[in-house]
């Protein structure tokens, strides 16, 4: 059983690690645990020794394991655990005859010394071209237009989409007032039948998807000639299908048999991905991810990767929600979350103002095509620009609250820019997530400061203050803005920053007018009830 566990490590590691056991000589008088201490300990440093040097690369030399390896001490490699080597036999001790003899319990495993065999030859891998991923087609649906151009338009007119919820009554609730869609069809986008059945968070979803294929130009011929198994779809929801779920508790107050059977599967977080992909037949990595509002952009990162990785050409991504209903709005409520300037709902929303309250819900979608560049140039796609990297990190602090000092946004940020390759003094323009709650919009102001502050051309805004929070698809929507910024080379202005927190900089801050602005890079933040963190970078495309 010993050697069936340990064989499969020792053979890999036997010609380079261990001697070869003719090496060790034994007397006649040698006792039976001499030569196992002998055997035991020579090998042992052999393959302290030889695995540094060998099998890792130079960077753990110096470090704690390199501390490790060098003592008489066989740590992190799973035989001995923190048993030195020099007291592990003892002669003639019964101890060590037991610890030699027994059996492993589960879980266990044992160095055992082997015999070399033949070398295994390893076949390298060809060095491969990194692919590199690029944005061509966006799609949104929210409060202030349901096409990509519209949208952007709208953001840089400082038109507002915050109004008077008129989906429900909500004259009971001390928050009347919302991000709201008034209008929205489906028409041409999704089956008649589908529409009547799914949440609306999978309708805004499989709409702003299409659009997004609309807007990059793959027409029903382009579609047909795809390899479909390297097409995929990842786009999030941090709420999923709360009025098909909600509709589902009411009617099982009468009778479970009054039940609608699509109440759960259209619930899911996944369906609306899963939906949109038969649609389509891409057969490609689809899934859905939700951490909370940073899940756009938890998807787009995924889903980039896919590429670079090579599983994938194309990817659909992004997110959706649709939470303006009692359940959502009361939610919030009771988190004490939301602005209760119901009075002037334009004015509600005012990321890193002194007067702000809390954030706006909104609700809609985002989506973006990624394209693997030389797919997209086969095809003659227009590119709006590259997506250059991004990282996650977690608070491990609070559920809604961030993390005092920042720092999980900090090595977010950090971690997005070593994982790009792209240098702090090239980051010129930040679409911050800046949701206009008190502590959220500091702490990532201060983060933002300890990371670019030296910068003189940095540009920061936030689209909330105009569109509201659509939650799991804030990122994505975020998203079309920036790629649509470094499109255009015009930022969205900061609309109700009256009386800007003390110590914030307002010259780094984009006023209350639309700005010029050639983006090097830029930067998109999300983050989520958790202490979820995510970072992304875009940049133009140059060939």
């Amino acid at each position: 059983m010993a050697s069936s566990i340990a064989s499969p490590l020792c053979t890999s590691l036997e010609s380079p690690c261990i001697p070869h056991l003719s090496i060790f000589q034994f007397s006649k008088t040698d006792n039976p645990f001499t030569r196992k201490r002998r055997v035991f300990s020579k090998s042992c440093c052999s393959l302290r020794h030889n695995l540094l040097c060998h099998s890792f690369p130079s960077a753990f030399r110096g470090s704690r394991l390199d501390y490790y390896c060098s003592s008489d001490r066989v740590h992190g490699f799973g035989f001995l655990g923190d048993k030195n080597v020099n007291d592990f036999v003892r002669l003639g001790s019964n101890s060590a005859q037991r610890r030699l003899s027994r059996p492993l319990r589960s879980g266990e495993t044992m160095a055992v010394a082997v015999y070399p065999g033949k070398e295994v030859a390893t076949k390298e891998k060809p060095p491969t071209k990194e692919r590199r991923v690029v944005v061509t087609g966006m799609g949104v649906v929210t409060s202030i237009g349901h096409d990509a151009d519209v949208f952007y338009n709208n953001l840089l007119e400082g038109v507002s989409g915050i109004t008077e919820i008129e989906a429900f009554d909500c004259s009971q609730f001390p928050t009347r007032i919302a991000g709201e869609i008034k209008s929205f069809s489906t028409d041409g986008w999704v089956a008649p039948k589908l529409s009547k059945r799914a949440d609306k968070f999978m309708l805004y979803m499989m709409t702003a998807g299409k659009k997004a294929l609309a807007n990059g130009g793959l027409t029903d011929e382009m579609m047909d000639a795809l390899d479909k198994a390297r097409c995929g779809i990842l786009i999030g929801s941090a709420m999923g299908g709360m009025k098909v779920f909600n509709d589902g508790v009411e009617a099982l107050r009468v009778s479970y048999k009054k039940m609608n059977p699509f109440c759960v599967p259209f619930a899911t977080t996944n369906m609306g991905s899963a939906m949109l992909s038969m649609d389509l037949g891409w057969m490609g990595p689809n899934y859905s991810i939700s951490t909370a509002c940073a899940t756009s952009n938890f998807c787009i990162l995924n889903a980039a990767n896919h590429i670079i990785r090579g599983e994938a050409d194309l990817m659909l991504c992004g997110g959706s929600d649709a939470c303006i209903i009692p359940i959502g709005l009361g939610g919030f409520v009771a988190c004490r979350a939301l602005s209760q300037r119901n009075d002037n709902p334009s004015k509600a929303s005012r990321p890193w103002d002194k007067n702000r309250d809390g954030f706006v819900m909104g609700e809609g979608a985002g989506v973006l095509l990624l394209e693997e560049l030389e797919h997209a140039k086969k095809r003659g796609a227009e590119i709006y620009a590259e997506f250059l990297g991004g990282s996650f990190t977690c608070d491990a602090y609070h559920m809604t609250e961030p993390h005092p000092n920042g720092a999980g946004v900090m090595l977010c940020i950090e971690k997005a820019l070593a994982q790009s390759g792209v240098s702090k003094s090239d980051v010129n323009y930040i679409n911050a997530h800046a949701t206009s709650t008190p502590a959220g919009d500091l702490k990532e102001y201060q983060a933002l400061m300890c990371c670019f502050g030296k910068n003189p051309e940095l540009r920061v805004n936030s689209s909330k203050s105009l569109i509201g929070h659509l939650l799991g698809a804030a990122g994505a929507v975020e998203a079309v803005a920036t790629v649509q910024a470094i499109r255009t080379g015009w930022v969205h202005p900061n609309i109700n920053l009256e009386c800007p927190d003390e110590g914030v900089d307002t010259r780094v801050l984009v006023g209350p007018k639309k700005e010029r602005l050639d983006i090097k890079v830029a930067l998109s933040n999300s983050f989520g009830f958790g202490g979820h963190n995510s970072s992304i970078l875009f940049g133009a495309y140059n060939s």
